[in-house]
């Protein structure tokens, strides 16, 4: 039995407000600039400002042209598969990748809002793994742009628990408590696992 879940539209409103963010943040200095030559009003200055304009104004509308196609295409192609066992990530524009990650080597499942998740109404829960993560977040997975992040992460913690009952599943803002037996134990079922992949 499995459940295939995808971003709301509320991401992308959420990724063109990021890129509205972006661009008053590169246009302010240049505005900040304009008001300060309304009191100079030095000619060098302003040529200065006209130039600097025009140039970070193309800039952004190519920026705006390549991104938006991406982003449309990158949200698309996103797809979160809930298995028994395990949790399928689907991505990618070009390339497109399969990930899986099982229950069994799960940790936490933690819950992420940003500024903008908050003023959607959405949420992302990150999946963290006990082996080393090739992701610089720290987290082998996200499912993003979630409406009913709540009782999906509800849902995933109480599987979490039913997997690893000494261990008590974590949120970001909670202590990991595992005794060093456990961990050990951790560690030699995901060598277990190994060794059956290279044995085969």
């Amino acid at each position: 039995m499995s459940n295939t879940i995808r971003p709301d539209k509320l991401f992308y409103k959420k990724c063109t407000w990021i890129l509205w963010t972006i661009t008053g943040v590169i246009i302010f200095p240049i505005i900040c600039l304009f008001i300060l030559n309304l009191f100079i009003n030095s000619w060098e200055l302003r040529n200065v400002i006209v130039i600097l304009f025009l140039s970070v104004a193309g800039s952004l509308v190519l920026m705006w042209l390549i991104s938006i196609p991406l982003i449309k295409l990158w949200i698309k192609n996103l797809e979160f598969i809930i298995k028994d066992d395990r949790i399928t990530l689907h991505k990618g524009i070009l390339t497109k990748t399969q990930q899986n990650i099982p229950y069994r080597s799960v940790t936490d499942f933690a819950l992420k809002r940003t500024l903008y998740d908050r003023w959607l109404g959405i949420g992302s829960i990150n999946i963290q793994t006990a082996g080393q993560s090739h992701n610089p977040s720290g987290y082998e997975g996200s499912m993003v742009g979630l409406v009913d992040y709540e009782t999906l992460h509800n849902e995933l913690k109480g599987k979490l628990k039913v997997l690893h009952p000494i261990s008590q599943s974590v949120t970001t803002s909670e202590t990991l408590k595992q005794s060093d037996d456990n961990v050990l134990n951790q560690i030699l079922d995901e060598l277990k696992t190994i060794r059956k992949h290279i044995e085969k």
